[in-house]
């Protein structure tokens, strides 16, 4: 069965729902659109016995690079916090999904991309790919959760790194940090994807489903507070000079000057 609402494409076969983003024009960035489609399919499969594994990937060459800061359109007031609200409701939906969830990290993951890979229950790349919390390059902070999530892997020093810096983390260090679960060469990418979920189809649901809401448990008991965090930090940032500065020298290609409102 399969469905495309064009912001995304929804199959479910042999026991594997897979949601794939589908704006790879436009690196798979993400509307509040986009991510609210991913949530509904999600939502609308929750007690589907049909269902055993979930998998997130993206179309093209990228698996998500974040808001897509095209559609933001006039700055002279904050955006509306729809994409945020969007994309914590389907953080939340792929934690609280009672099956796992492989994030399957087909290429570069940036911004609220890091987030939606690191909700799932597995996370894989390929080699050539890389995680980026790109959101201080545009005076923003990290949402999504991404400040939950991340320390709860990393620990706060580096989590603090990867959020101030802004820095590239190419996904075999990201694996070496623990950070994501698995790095697969890129030619077999698809077919090591392939073999890892039918692993996780074939086996116990009912204990993954406990295990997964066990450990989630223990690990992101600050998943809700740092949605509400990030949620009040990110619109005090979006009303600020520093954001209309960044977006314009994203757009324009060129080095953002901030402190200057």
């Amino acid at each position: 069965m399969s469905t495309d609402t064009s912001e995304i494409l929804v199959d479910l076969a042999d026991g594997v729902l897979r949601i794939t983003l589908n704006r790879p024009a436009r690196m798979n960035s993400v509307t509040a659109e986009t991510l609210n489609a991913a949530a509904d399919a999600l939502d609308k499969h929750v007690g589907d016995d049909a269902v055993r594994v979930v998998v997130l990937t993206g179309a093209g060459r990228a698996f998500c690079t974040g808001a897509d800061l095209s559609t933001i359109g006039d700055l002279s007031g904050p955006p509306e916090p729809s994409t945020i609200d969007a994309a914590n409701r389907l953080v939340a939906a792929l934690r609280a999904f009672p099956r796992p969830v492989v994030a399957a990290v087909n290429g570069p993951a940036a911004g609220v991309g890091v987030s939606l890979a690191l909700a799932a229950d597995l996370t894989v790349a390929t080699e050539s790919s890389y995680l980026l919390l790109a959101f201080t390059k545009i005076g923003l902070m990290p949402d999504g959760g991404a400040t939950a999530l991340v320390a709860a892997s990393i620990g706060r020093a580096r989590a603090l790194k990867l959020a101030l810096l802004a820095e590239r983390l190419p996904a075999a260090a990201a694996l070496e940090a623990g950070l994501i679960a698995g790095v697969y060469p890129d030619a077999t990418f698809a077919d090591d994807v392939d073999a890892l979920v039918r692993g996780l189809v074939e086996g116990p649901s009912e204990a993954f489903a406990a295990t997964k809401s066990a450990i989630n448990d223990a690990t992101l008991g600050q998943l809700d507070p740092a949605f509400a965090r990030e949620r009040g930090g990110q619109l005090e940032l979006l009303a600020a000079a520093d954001f209309a500065e960044g977006v314009d020298a994203f757009l324009n290609k060129r080095a953002a000057v901030f402190g200057r409102g």
